[in-house]
């Protein structure tokens, strides 16, 4: 099992926040993972993406080469990673700023993380969190759809996520509920 994750969209979006949790869960879950960031000089409203692979082998190279998930923030980023991802990636995409009126080569699950955020959860910086939710609910799905891997033993859960979540903001405690909120909200969302 390896997944390569790109998770992408603006600076200040906490897009890298975003891969450092789902590395965070993969070694929560023993799995081996590499984190791999990359931003723009401009920082806050500057591009932004986070590479993670997930492996339950050992990992060659921080790389996506495969890319197989995608996590997009905004559209110019669904834009610029659709391209090279695999015909069956799952893709993530925040309807509240990408259109759903295009045709995309890969047919992306629409979650309106930004007003999922801005609403129900009364944040608007938890869109990154939203999205990770319902990456990981989508996951799940194409693994009991494709028959594969029916048990979690080697894969990514939402115990995982909301594990990793503590470690996350252990330093700003009064963060973690807000944010677990969020990745069960986006988690919720995928039916």
């Amino acid at each position: 099992m390896q997944i390569e994750v790109v998770i992408a969209g603006s600076g200040g979006q906490g897009v890298l926040l975003a891969g450092t949790l789902m590395a965070q869960a993969a070694i929560e879950k023993g799995l081996h993972t590499t984190w791999f960031p990359s931003y723009g000089a401009e920082m806050r409203g500057g591009t932004a993406n986070s590479t993670v692979v997930v492996s339950s082998d050992e990992i060659g190279s921080p790389f996506a080469f495969n890319p197989n998930t995608l996590v997009a923030l905004n559209e110019s980023s669904l834009d610029k990673f659709m391209p090279v991802m695999i015909d069956e990636a799952v893709i993530i995409a925040n309807s509240s700023v990408i259109s759903q009126n295009k045709r995309y080569r890969i047919k992306p699950y629409f979650v309106p993380a930004a007003d999922i955020a801005s609403k129900e959860i009364k944040n608007i910086r938890t869109t990154n969190m939203v999205s990770i939710g319902a990456l990981i609910k989508a996951l799940e799905i194409r693994r009991i759809n494709a028959e594969r891997q029916t048990n979690n033993e080697k894969n990514l859960t939402l115990k995982n996520v909301l594990s990793a979540c503590e470690k996350a903001f252990d330093l700003k405690s009064q963060l973690i509920e807000v944010n677990k909120k969020a990745i069960l909200a986006g988690y919720n969302f995928i039916k």
